[in-house]
């Protein structure tokens, strides 16, 4: 694992009410990661535009921010992929929506699209701010999976940098591996006791790949285990809203292909209706 473990973070930059706020929040994460800003505006450069960004830009510039703004006329999803390939790009930025009337964000059309097509990894807001908000919970899946053993990393290395105080590892286990009908006393004490078994099963997985987790990242946050039981994805999202996590941190899933989008991955339950800012790892 390298030191510096996002060399290059980009953000889409769209002049909307959140530009100030989304400025802030990328260029405080890359100068606490030692990481290059790129920052990415789907549109024509003129003056104002270079202006208005430079003014935000301005206190972080002075903390010796190193960071790049690129104009780049054309179709929006088309720009922002291809400009993470041609930059080298490995953690973009993107702002969720809030649904009208409800305090609940989701995904719109041209980042569920970013998200799901990136060849890196993503980091969704879903309510970015001016002034810093402390990530002090971070939620990470431990799903049965060759990718987890980094995501976890990747949890703890982000929780270091953030100054996060506790990571709680969350493996769903389906309910397919305790189908058990319970009708009567006897049913009840089988599928109480698969469930124990499975949950001692579940948490010495975890504890092996917690003790790989190197100590520089792991020093002084708290850890938690915690097998929960339900539908993939949405029983980790729903947790995470109920802890009031700061952030959940996921396996991206495989490329999309026709047979994915009949038979969606768990992370679409995710993008569906964001519970907290949501870390993608590639």
């Amino acid at each position: 694992m390298s030191t510096t473990k996002f060399k290059k973070i980009g953000i889409g930059v769209a002049f909307s009410p959140n530009l100030k706020a989304n400025i802030f929040e990328a260029s405080r994460l890359a100068l606490v990661m030692d990481s290059e800003l790129v920052l990415v505006h789907v549109g024509e450069e003129n003056e104002e535009k270079k202006a208005t960004i430079d003014d935000h830009l301005a206190s972080f510039s002075e903390r010796k921010l190193k960071y790049s703004v690129l104009f780049l006329p054309g179709a929006p999803v088309d720009i922002i992929l291809s400009a993470i390939k041609n930059y080298d790009i490995d953690l973009m930025i993107l702002g969720a929506l809030k649904r009208e009337t409800f305090f609940k964000y989701y995904l719109g059309s041209i980042a569920r699209e970013i998200t799901r097509k990136a060849d890196c990894s993503i980091l969704l807001l879903i309510n970015p701010s001016v002034d810093r908000v402390p990530c002090k919970h971070i939620v990470v899946n431990g799903l049965k999976d060759p990718k987890t053993k980094e995501t976890i990393n990747y949890a703890f290395y982000v929780g270091k940098k953030l100054n996060a105080s506790r990571v709680t590892v969350v493996e769903e286990v389906g309910q397919d591996e305790f189908n058990i009908k319970v009708d009567d006393d006897k049913t009840l004490r089988q599928s109480t006791i698969i469930r124990e078994r499975l949950m001692i099963r579940e948490n010495m997985r975890v504890k092996k790949l917690l003790e790989e987790v190197p100590e520089e990242f792991s020093n002084g946050i708290s850890v938690k285990s915690q097998p929960i039981f339900g539908k993939r994805g949405y029983s980790i999202g729903h947790y995470a809203q109920v802890v009031r996590a700061d952030l959940l941190v996921m396996n991206a899933p495989i490329k999309t292909s026709f047979w994915d989008r009949l038979f969606p991955h768990d992370i679409e339950h995710i993008l569906g209706e964001l519970p907290t800012d949501v870390l993608i790892i590639r």
